[in-house]
């Protein structure tokens, strides 16, 4: 799985599509990522009744869940474009809901740099 992770993230990096990007979200259901702060999270995507991915990404922190729309994933996407090397703070990307998970995920799939200092707290 790990092998698959790399080759799909690698192919986002190159080819930054939406299509990628939903790839790679899929394989990375239910891996530990860290917030802007620190704080330990991940997500999972449910299926509807037809069998197909709802494009709701369901964030587990703590003991309740928060649901993240794809659309807000897409936004930030889009964002980053026109962004600089590094994005500094998750609020960058734009005043979207859930950014800071969206900040976390993007740092992880290497669609953006952090500042060094974030990401002492980002390795966890």
């Amino acid at each position: 799985m790990e092998e698959k992770r790399t080759y799909k993230t690698r192919k986002l990096r190159t080819e930054p599509t939406e299509e990628h990007l939903w790839e790679v979200v899929l394989l990375y259901q239910k891996v530990k990522f860290r917030t802007y702060s620190g704080l330990p999270f991940s997500y999972e995507i449910r299926k509807g009744r037809n069998g197909q991915y709802t494009k709701e990404l369901w964030i587990d922190r703590r003991e309740k869940s928060k649901s993240l729309a794809w659309s807000s994933v897409r936004l930030a996407f889009h964002n980053i474009r026109e962004m600089g090397a590094v994005v500094d703070r998750p609020k960058s990307l734009g005043d979207i809901r859930g950014v800071t998970y969206i900040y976390g995920m993007f740092y992880r799939f290497g669609l953006i740099d952090v500042p060094d200092d974030v990401k002492e707290k980002m390795k966890g």
